[in-house]
């Protein structure tokens, strides 16, 4: 189990450095798989493609988790996610390797993750506020 808190983008933004930064020469746009569709049509994908799907479903999982949370837990877990898209925007700005649109959409999930974060706890919230105003009679369109 994670800590409570780490952002699971952190594993895409891994692997990427891993393989830029450890296998020089390493090749986005090589196919590591081929799919034969019903319609008669090929679908190479490639490990660009592969990264950037992975990061989406963790971006959903992690939104899913800022909404499921309230209190410190949240918000260490927007800051923790605050600090790793501003560690991949330096990076992408600073580290000729890195630069890729591979890794201009991971910063892009990156800065969604972060948004999307900070947008559905504020909504949960005050989704929580406005039950407690209806339980305690304070609140609700009757009131």
């Amino acid at each position: 189990m994670l800590p409570i808190g780490v952002p699971l983008l952190v594993f895409p933004f891994a692997l990427y450095n891993i393989l830029v930064l450890l296998i020089p020469g390493f090749l986005w746009n090589s196919e590591i798989w081929h799919v034969y569709m019903i319609s008669g049509g090929e679908w190479g994908i490639t490990p660009s493609d592969a990264i950037v799907a992975a990061s989406v479903v963790i971006l959903l999982i992690d939104i899913l988790r800022s909404a499921r949370r309230a209190g410190r837990r949240t918000i260490v877990a927007h800051v923790l996610s605050m600090i790793l898209f501003v560690g991949m925007l330096i990076e992408f700005m600073t580290v000729r390797a890195i630069v890729s649109s591979t890794f201009f959409l991971l910063l892009v999930i990156s800065f969604v993750d972060v948004a999307g974060g900070f947008a559905v706890s504020i909504r949960a919230a005050v989704a929580r506020r406005d039950i407690l105003l209806d339980e305690t009679g304070g609140g609700g369109a009757g009131a």
